[in-house]
């Protein structure tokens, strides 16, 4: 195995097209197919599907992708590691988090990257924290924004925030933030929430069972766009934190008011896996993330407080 044939099978993969990837190479269309060829044989699976307008890449084929961008990106860091510190990276770095934060976060993302490391390519994956969790622990991913998780042991953690739930409604729907709303009167609200499952409704779950009283929800979407949609539409309430609707509350489209015994309050966690090495890329966007959470709790865009 060479690393030349590494580097083949991220641009094949990337661009779908021998063709495309020889001439981002440089080098002879021939000359390629006969190192997928070569590497397909070595590793005895397909890599590509072949087909008239191109090439996709096999499910064996997304495994050793994944370990070709790890290859690439380890000597990038050797490369690094002998020449300037603060010379500009290339490689890859996948970030996962959930969808409220990646809302938030990944513009400020994008812009440090490509300010200071505008040849490495970036792959942000917004989902659940327990599908992050998971593509954490198998090396897809290599840095990630979670919910307090529970395992630990196999991750490198670092506190971010603790943030509180709110009551969300519509412009008139008569919510302030100087009126709290007790809890246990939720059930008597009709309420538009995430599916069973979902980190804030499990919450959310377990503060109902500490009350003995169950919530009225009419509607269930894990699209945080389209409850907050509904709710403008007077549909119904929500609960949310209050940083991914900071411009509706801003605006006035949305009104809040904050929850009362109990308060539900989750913890932001930034992690890293314990059985492999951190690159540098890895670590600049755990460093840029942990940045742009404290200048927002800081000017009171994330209501939130630092841990």
């Amino acid at each position: 195995m060479k690393f030349s044939q590494l580097r083949t099978i991220i641009q094949v993969a990337e661009l779908g097209s021998l063709s495309k990837a020889a001439d981002r190479l440089h080098i002879a269309q021939p000359a390629l197919s006969r190192q997928v060829r070569m590497l397909e044989a070595e590793l005895g699976v397909q890599l590509f599907q072949r087909h008239g307008r191109g090439m996709v890449i096999t499910e064996s084929g997304q495994d050793v992708l994944r370990h070709a961008y790890r290859v690439i990106g380890e000597v990038q860091e050797l490369r690094v590691c002998v020449a300037d510190s603060g010379a500009s990276l290339r490689g890859h770095v996948s970030i996962g988090m959930p969808p409220t934060v990646a809302d938030i976060l990944t513009v400020p993302l994008v812009t440090a990257f490509q300010e200071h490391h505008p040849e490495a390519t970036l792959r942000i994956v917004g989902a659940y924290s327990g599908y992050i969790l998971d593509w954490l622990h198998r090396g897809e991913i290599d840095v990630a924004i979670l919910f307090e998780s529970k395992s630990a042991r196999s991750l490198r953690s670092t506190p971010l925030l603790e943030e509180s739930l709110n009551l969300i409604g519509s412009a008139d729907a008569g919510l302030s933030p100087d009126q709290p709303v007790e809890f246990d009167t939720l059930q008597s609200r009709k309420l538009l929430l995430p599916s069973a499952g979902h980190s804030l409704r499990t919450l959310l779950d377990e503060c109902t069972r500490g009350l003995d009283i169950t919530l009225n929800v009419q509607v269930e979407t894990d699209s945080y766009t389209v409850l907050k949609d509904l709710v403008r539409a007077k549909q119904g309430m929500t609960i949310l934190p209050l940083a991914p609707i900071y411009d509706e509350i801003s605006a006035g489209s949305l009104t809040y008011a904050p929850l009362l015994n109990p308060i539900p309050k989750r913890r932001l966690m930034m992690s890293y896996p314990t059985d492999r090495p951190t690159a540098r890329l890895a670590q600049f966007a755990g460093d840029v993330l942990f940045a742009t959470v404290t200048d927002l709790v800081k000017r009171q865009v994330w209501a939130g407080r630092l841990i």
